[in-house]
């Protein structure tokens, strides 16, 4: 097989769809490493790890909600069609970087539109992934607090200084996320990203035990039974729904499955990397993931049915307090997303020194100087934004889109070269119409929270 020197530095060549490998991270003397100086050795469960915990977010809270304005059929199949359609966007980057041999997003962007492109495809990783760290860091401003108060068996809210959720997130921050963000590798986190995934398996089985054990009525802590209100239907399992709030369902699950941004990343450090063995790890990954919140929305939907709220640990609070077994699911997801922290930040490292410093030799300085930078930021922007969700509306409904949908087909339309798939091909036609996909969901995310502006209503949503 002849390999071909694109202009820009890249190599082209026709390679196996099912067997191309990447360009070997080892130097022959006539070409350069094109992304990374050394050998790949994470392994394939720890990338598992990795791209799961990636996938994993702080939205698996707002499932059982979803389900609640849809109905357990209706939710299945989007889950089911979204799922699906991720695995579908990571076989496009991988493809389309199988055969420039490429392994950063930013530089497909470059490859595919030029230096336009690779900006493009760095602001997007970067606000996308900035956003999610502030929304995990928003769960531990506001739900630590609440854990340190029932470990010292507090009824009410005190003015200690460990008990203010500003000086927490910095402490964490300083104290966990940073360290854990000044490795040199993304797969050394493959066991945090495990012990992470441990927390919210943890979260699953405690959803699971609370169905058995949480009677429908519901009765709240406190008060009468709220169910008083709708006694016929309420505790009613709902197939097919169909209400104001279904409309935003589809976005929420899509952003549920964002880890493209990490994809290439961690392709770069896995061990024997092939089109195949990467492939193989998403689609682990995502059936993983697909898995946990199918069972996290079906098991707290038939726990609430109409009483479910949009924050499910919200609604186990409302009928005690005081429980122990919810308490400790709390830390349960407090720990999950500050381990998932590091593993997000990794991406937009990586962007900003494709965009900052192209072509730059690995230098610590540098790594520790931009983790400690976005950390800052992220700290700043949580601690003194007071209302930050529709900041985080915006960039979810442009930025999540994009990142599966749009950029993926977008990279395989122009990278894959016609002589081998010509534009009325069966895959660039399926990649187009993939392509149209993304920019539905994008109108239509952006009409809603505009709807939701001009209306003055207020809605809270699980996001990724």
């Amino acid at each position: 097989m002849e390999l071909s020197k694109h202009p820009n530095g890249n190599v082209e060549g026709g390679m196996s769809p099912a067997d191309e490998k990447f360009l070997q991270h080892k130097s022959d003397g006539t070409k350069r490493p094109q992304f990374t100086d050394f050998e790949g050795k994470t392994s394939f469960g720890m990338s598992v790890f990795n791209l799961s915990n990636a996938i994993m977010g702080s939205g698996i809270l707002g499932l059982s909600y979803a389900m609640s304005n849809t109905g357990i059929v209706l939710f299945l199949i989007l889950l089911t069609c979204i799922a699906c359609l991720s695995c579908y966007s990571v076989h496009l980057l991988l493809r389309s970087a199988g055969v420039v041999g490429i392994r950063a997003y930013e530089q497909l962007g470059l490859r595919a539109f030029g230096h336009p492109g690779k900006i493009l495809a760095a602001v997007v990783i970067t606000l996308h992934n900035i956003g999610a760290m502030s929304s995990y860091l928003f769960i531990v401003k506001y739900e630590l607090p609440l854990v340190i108060q029932a470990f010292l068996g507090q009824t009410s809210s005190s003015d200690d200084w460990f008990m203010n959720g500003n000086y927490l997130i910095v402490m964490v921050t300083v104290g966990i996320i940073l360290p854990l963000a000044l490795m040199k590798h993304l797969g050394y986190l493959g066991y945090t990203s495990g012990f992470s995934l441990t927390c919210m398996v943890f979260f699953l089985t405690a959803v699971i035990y609370k169905k058995f054990n949480i009677a429908c009525p519901l009765e709240v802590f406190g008060n009468a039974s709220v169910s008083t209100e709708t006694p016929e239907d309420t505790c009613t399992i709902k197939y097919f729904t169909i209400n104001q709030e279904t409309a935003y369902t589809i976005p929420i699950l899509a952003f549920a499955f964002v880890c493209h941004p990490e994809v290439l990343p961690i392709y770069t450090e896995l061990s024997n990397p092939t089109k195949r063995r990467m492939q193989n790890i998403g689609n682990v990954s995502i059936l993983g993931m697909f898995t946990m919140y199918f069972f996290t929305a079906i098991f707290g939907y038939l726990t609430f049915y109409d009483n479910t709220e949009a924050e499910l640990l919200h609604t186990y609070s409302r009928v005690d307090p005081l429980d122990t077994l919810i308490l400790c699911v709390r830390l349960a997801v407090l720990v999950a997303v500050t381990l998932t922290v590091p593993v997000v930040l990794f991406p937009i490292r990586r962007a900003l020194t494709q965009l900052l410093f192209p072509g730059r030799p690995f230098h610590w300085l540098r790594h520790i100087a931009i983790a400690v930078f976005l950390l800052f930021a992220v700290n700043v922007l949580v601690i003194f934004v007071p209302n930050i969700r529709d900041i985080f509306g915006i960039t979810g409904a442009t930025t999540a889109p994009s990142l599966i949908f749009i950029l993926p087909g977008l990279f395989y339309i122009r990278i894959i070269p016609t002589d081998q798939e010509p534009m009325n091909s069966r895959p660039k036609i399926q990649a187009a119409c993939f392509t149209a996909l993304g920019l539905i969901f994008m109108t239509m995310s952006l009409t809603f929270i505009g709807i939701d502006w001009m209306t003055g209503e207020k809605r809270s949503h699980g996001g990724h």
